[in-house]
């Protein structure tokens, strides 16, 4: 069963659209859109394991210029 997440994204200002693009080309990115709110872009993402979603965050949605703060939220399923 794969873990699926929500990533809340801050953008440096003007740079919310670029920043969804880029993410959505991500492989594991489901999807990833510009909003308005606390948070420019949401993200949810999907991976095999819980370490492999960490290092998708990290070593490739982190890593877009523009993108200043991300917060993973996991999905649990109660």
């Amino acid at each position: 069963m794969a873990v699926t997440a929500y990533v809340l994204i801050q953008t440096e200002v003007g740079k919310a659209a670029r920043v969804a693009q880029e993410v959505n080309a991500i492989d594991g990115v489901v999807s990833a859109e510009d909003v308005t709110g606390p948070y420019d872009v949401i993200a949810r993402a999907e991976a095999a394991t819980l370490e492999e979603l960490g290092r998708m965050v990290v070593g490739r949605v982190q890593m877009i210029d523009g993108i200043t703060r991300t917060l993973t939220c996991p999905v649990v399923h109660l």
